[in-house]
């Protein structure tokens, strides 16, 4: 059974954990502040799920979710990490985590600044425009009416088709954005963000996508 490592336990990452537990998959969880502090989480994931450090998260995992405050990016352990998929559910809140020239400035994506950190592991988008309550509340089975769609990144096949058999298993079509250079068409302030779209609306949304400096 594939195990999935999560480092980062808020809003996201345990619906996400709930999400992988109800398709099937075990859940390593992991935050900044120790294992001890998730016994109530872990106990109402169930027996699939366990609680561990970033590092120990990271070394269980098959494949692992990053899902911090993106000016913590940094701290993520490398070496764990290799040769492993790395899911990048990421923003960039310039008012929380102080500007980044690089990404101000278009040079750089969030996702791309992960793989750069993380040079050894296969690095995708995910997850990082649906609200969290969604993640649980708003699948539907392959081929409904409508189903929802988000969006992946990756520059590699096999991150980027783990993430949409991932997206499918937990009930939402995938629309695979390119390589992490065009990542940014699904992030803050861009039509496709926090919206719920069928896999049609969202490929319509990315082309809308317009690039601009932050504000000062």
């Amino acid at each position: 059974m594939t195990t999935i490592g999560i480092i980062g336990a808020g809003h996201i990452g345990s619906q996400v954990a709930r999400a992988a537990i109800a398709a099937g998959y075990d859940v390593v969880i992991a935050n900044s502040r120790g294992p001890e502090t998730l016994a109530a989480l872990v106990a109402d994931l169930g027996e699939n799920a366990r609680a561990a450090t970033a590092t120990d998260a990271a070394t269980a995992a098959d494949v692992a979710i990053v899902t911090v405050p993106f000016k913590a990016y940094a701290s993520m352990p490398v070496e764990p990490l290799a040769d492993k998929i790395v899911i990048d559910t990421n923003n960039y809140y310039w008012e929380r985590d102080g500007h980044v020239p690089a990404l101000d400035e278009g040079r750089d994506t969030v996702s791309g600044m992960l793989q750069k950190h993380l040079p050894t592991s296969r690095v995708a988008k995910g997850f990082n425009h649906i609200r969290s309550g969604e993640i649980t509340t708003d699948g539907a089975p392959a081929g409904s009416p409508g189903r929802r769609a988000l969006a992946t990144a990756s520059d590699y096949d096999d991150a980027a088709q783990f993430v949409t058999d991932f997206y499918d298993r937990i009930g939402f079509d995938t629309v695979n954005v390119g390589p992490l250079a065009e990542s940014w068409r699904v992030e803050r302030d861009q039509p496709a963000y926090v919206v719920p779209q069928t896999r049609d609306e969202l490929v319509a949304n990315l082309a809308k996508a317009e690039r601009e400096a932050a504000a000062a």
